[in-house]
């Protein structure tokens, strides 16, 4: 989070690849050569719905919004562009021992984007395989048996999730409809507000109408809580642009068609 080198525990040195693919050839060097066939026999696709349809588009407008708009975190002392990947609905995989735990959003910062999808260590999210935890994780609520302020948060927390958030849209579990977290010592604890400093972008509530329903939705958004636009609000916003240059232009007698 704080830009300190991820630490694999088994081996208890830092590593810092350049990228991904370094940190892979890494991982063949020196896991288990059997770890790839292990890999395979897991079954991380079971094709069972398990979400409703609200929660399928609320997942697909966080993460399409960051791929549309957002650029990534702070740039770090070098000055470069630093990578990151959101997933929804996909398995976030500990040990190959251990079922895995399916948030509904998580992002996760220096980190490459897995390209072939032909086997299943670019299908999930094997920690070992990324070198780090995710950064952030999102719950959407949907029922009261779900976990998400009780035994999911603590998960959580307990595996080192450094930011938390639960959207609660039809406040099953409390009165507030957003509630972000921070981990410290092992327990999350309440942000002063839904903004990530570490991450450059916040949450916020908005509503509006996204995929023709009109309700509040979950956002994500810059410091000055500006909703990050996903890119048809961006290829919208610059259709309008147009024509208003357009009209602009034919005010003043110039025909704008004309090359």
């Amino acid at each position: 989070m704080s830009g300190m080198p991820a630490v694999d525990e088994r081996w208890g040195r830092p590593t810092e690849p350049e990228s991904r693919r370094e940190l892979e050839a890494l991982l063949e060097e020196e896991l288990d050569p059997t770890l790839r066939e292990d890999e395979e026999k897991l079954v991380t696709e079971d094709d069972t719905p398990v979400d409703n349809i609200l929660s399928e588009k609320q997942m697909r407008l966080l993460t399409e919004a960051l791929y549309a708009s957002w650029g990534g975190p702070p740039p770090g002392a070098d000055g470069e562009r630093r990578p990151f990947v959101a997933f929804a609905n996909v398995g976030l995989y500990l040990a190959l021992t251990q079922p895995p735990l399916v948030p509904d959003v998580l992002v996760s910062v220096d980190v490459e984007q897995p390209q072939d999808f032909r086997e299943k260590r670019d299908r999930v999210y094997f920690v070992w395989r990324f070198g780090k935890l995710p950064d952030l994780v999102v719950e959407i609520v949907s029922n009261k048996v779900g976990g998400e302020l009780s035994t999911k948060r603590d998960r959580y927390a307990a595996i080192g999730i450094p930011l938390y958030a639960v959207f609660d849209p039809f406040h099953l579990l409390g009165t507030d409809t957003l509630l972000t977290f921070e981990l410290h010592g092992g327990t999350y604890e309440p942000t002063p507000r839904p903004f990530f400093p570490t991450l450059g972008i916040g949450l916020t509530l908005w509503n509006g109408t996204f995929e023709q329903v009109e309700r509040e939705w979950l956002r994500w958004c810059d410091a000055g809580g500006n909703a990050l636009p996903t890119g048809v609000e961006q290829a919208q916003a610059e259709k309008l642009r147009a024509e208003r240059l357009a009209a602009k232009l034919r005010a003043l007698g110039i025909d704008p068609d004309e090359g």
